[in-house]
């Protein structure tokens, strides 16, 4: 009975370690995934924030990552199932992603607080970006 047990217990460890999910035909690289994963982040963000932005430029999410990335509807499920699928991984490209996402904003934020105004009549003036 212990055998059995043990053999259970060591059969279901080591079935942990790999990922269930088969490797796509098309595997996309990690950095890739995480380029797509970051665009996705962005257009839904702007989708939540100036939906009719979009409309007006007859921007799709999905259509718009696929023509980007030079890839089908199910070459990016397949994708993002198996790395999904390895919750370490997953965890650790979106992590690069947010790190992005956060370094984007910090640049857009030196960028409207660095400006200089050109011009004396205030309702007329015009703010330039410095750059460091």
């Amino acid at each position: 009975m212990r055998k059995i047990l043990c053999s259970l217990i060591l059969l279901s460890l080591l079935g942990c370690n790999k990922n269930p999910v088969p490797t796509p035909d098309n595997l996309l690289g990690e950095d890739v995934m995480v380029d797509i994963l970051y665009d996705i982040a962005l257009l839904q963000a702007a989708d939540g924030y100036v939906p009719e932005k979009l409309a007006s430029n007859n921007i799709k999410t999905n259509s718009f990552i696929y023509e980007k990335y030079k890839i089908d509807s199910l070459t990016y499920y397949q994708n993002h199932k198996y790395y999904a699928a390895d919750i370490k991984l997953y965890n650790k490209m979106y992590k690069k992603v947010i790190d992005r996402i956060e370094q984007k904003t910090k640049n857009l934020e030196n960028v409207t607080t660095k400006s200089e105004k050109v011009g004396d009549d205030e309702s007329k003036a015009v703010y330039i970006p410095v750059q460091d």
